[in-house]
């Protein structure tokens, strides 16, 4: 375990620019369980965690993919949950990203996400989703978080 964090820790805060390649080596190669490990371990060896060594070293769209893969290892419930909720937040709603989220995780871990949101948020999602959608788009979505109304 010992030469992954450090080879992520050579390829970015350890020198001047970023070695990428060396990040997406790692995060796409090893479980979840593995990764955890690896950025409980980063941690001890750099003043940042691996969010933060992400957000200073990258940029565009490959800061984004790091992000949402570090993320996603780090609390994947949360990380749903607000996407969700940063789709209904505001003016508007992110229709293409409340899908995705509400179709992709219906069936694997709604059940979490709707008690993060309520711990979190202070509303529950179908609140949210009736508040923000209308017709047989609300129906539907509710339908999908398993509180059909």
């Amino acid at each position: 375990m010992y030469s992954v964090f450090q080879d992520l820790y050579k390829a970015g805060e350890a020198r001047w620019g970023t070695d990428e390649s060396k990040f997406n080596v790692v995060l796409a190669s090893r479980s979840y369980a593995q990764l955890r490990a690896t950025f409980e371990e980063y941690r001890k060896v750099c003043k940042y965690d691996i969010e933060q060594s992400i957000e200073r070293e990258m940029s565009g769209d490959i800061k984004a993919g790091m992000l949402t893969i570090v993320r996603c290892v780090k609390d994947k419930t949360g990380y749903f949950a607000e996407r969700i909720y940063r789709s209904m937040k505001g003016i508007g709603t992110d229709d293409r990203t409340l899908q995705r989220c509400i179709v992709s995780r219906c069936e694997v871990d709604m059940v979490q996400i709707k008690s993060y949101f309520v711990k979190h948020y202070k509303h529950t999602l179908a609140k949210w989703i009736q508040g923000d959608t209308g017709g047989n788009y609300r129906r539907l979505l509710l339908a999908l978080i398993g509180e059909e109304h």
